[in-house]
């Protein structure tokens, strides 16, 4: 008769089992923290909230220079978000780089396409969230537009609510692009600001760069729900100044040294 030893016959516990990955859940919740629990990124979402409410009493303060629109309030807002929002989306796409924490987070999870999807994951969440404040800060300032006697056109339609979202989620794609791919906090910025005003002021010289690249007008258009005969102008510039540098961020990412 044989008797089969095992490590637990002989007294000897078995081995560990090998840890499982870590969940993406996870993962985004790590992002998240980065992003809203220091001092600097809740100032930072504290100044989107005030430009944004800031913005709103322009068309409440001077009604001659704005149309007295649910839509018009409603661009006001998303116009506040593109300043600051895509800031946000830089730092937290920098901020492994910039705080020399790379390699800590880069060995706690070597896959690092996960980690590049779980940054872009929260930004398109805090995107949606600043939306969705956006939309009540329109609401209030609608409300006090009506309390103070002014009459105002309720033509807010799905497809202005739909160009409103993607208005604002372009361009947190937008900062998450160029932090991706500069990897450089001070540097992604100022290009934040200063390649758009620069291609603006190109734009004024030549139709072909105001129509295809120019950020001002072609998503202008996606925020004016304006998409006939625009999808093409539209889908390059999405492409110039997301698709591209992103794809390009996420290699540089991937093959990065962080020794």
């Amino acid at each position: 008769m044989t008797t089969s030893l095992s490590p637990r016959t002989l007294g000897i516990d078995a081995a560990p089992s090998a840890p499982g990955p870590i969940p993406f859940s996870r993962l985004v919740r790590v992002e998240w923290a980065k992003a809203t629990d220091t001092r600097a990124a809740r100032w930072l979402l504290a100044l989107v909230a005030l430009s944004t409410a800031g913005m709103m009493l322009a068309p409440i303060l001077a009604p001659t220079s704005f149309d007295q629109t649910y839509t018009s309030y409603l661009r006001v807002a998303a116009l506040a978000q593109a300043i600051l929002l895509p800031v946000v989306a830089i730092l937290m796409f920098t901020g492994e780089w910039s705080q020399r924490s790379a390699f800590a987070t880069f060995t706690q999870e070597p896959r690092r396409i996960r980690v590049v999807n779980a940054k872009l994951a929260t930004s398109l969440i805090l995107g949606g969230g600043a939306a969705v404040f956006g939309g009540v800060v329109t609401a209030a300032g609608l409300g006090l537009a009506s309390a103070s006697g002014r009459a105002l056109e309720a033509n807010l339609t799905v497809g202005a609510i739909t160009g409103y979202l993607l208005f604002v989620l372009l361009n947190v794609l937008a900062g998450v692009a160029l932090g991706a791919l500069l990897q450089s906090s001070a540097t992604a910025i100022a290009a934040c600001f200063a390649l758009p005003a620069a291609f603006a002021l190109l734009g004024t010289a030549s139709t072909l760069v105001s129509d295809w690249i120019d950020m001002s007008t072609t998503w202008n258009w996606v925020l004016e729900n304006d998409w006939a005969g625009h999808v093409p102008q539209i889908s390059f510039s999405i492409v110039f100044w997301v698709a591209v540098p992103l794809a390009a961020g996420v290699v540089r990412t991937i093959r990065r040294d962080v020794g």
